[in-house]
């Protein structure tokens, strides 16, 4: 299986200048807990609520002052939309990260995959969740 099957494609970016109070609030919209950090184009890093946690709120920082490039993390681990799922996963698990953004041929990003994901793919794909369900369901049990 490829990465390109599984990846989320709707990609919102946060500007490295934006203030984290912005990217908190975004990450909140979208219910997500990470923003890549830049365009599709030039991505300058990632950042994730762990980053906001540790760096700005634990260390008494003005969210509102603070800018996300102070803050993001600039160490990017990606792969590509032609990788492996099994290729990902090594890259994931080598560099100890939850969320790889994907990059096409040329560079751009095009997607972001997350452990969550991948879980999601995996559980279905053994059948071991469809068949716990299915049986629920024709048992006419509530859950």
């Amino acid at each position: 299986m490829q990465v390109s099957e599984i990846m989320a494609k709707a990609l919102e970016f946060i500007s490295p200048d934006a203030t984290v109070q912005d990217a908190a609030t975004l990450m909140g919209e979208l219910d997500v807990g990470a923003l890549p950090v830049g365009s599709a184009d030039d991505l300058v890093g990632i950042l994730t609520d762990r980053d906001i946690l540790f760096r700005v709120v634990a260390e008494g920082g003005d969210n509102m002052r603070v800018r996300v490039r102070e803050v993001m993390s600039s160490a990017l681990f990606t792969c590509r939309d032609t990788d492996t799922l099994a290729t990902a996963m090594d890259i994931m698990g080598a560099y100890h990260v939850r969320r790889l953004p994907v990059l096409d041929e040329g560079g751009q990003v095009v997607g972001w995959l997350t452990l969550s994901d991948i879980s999601r793919r995996l559980l279905l794909e053994t059948g071991t969740i469809r068949d716990a369900l299915g049986e629920l369901s024709a048992s006419g049990q509530d859950v």
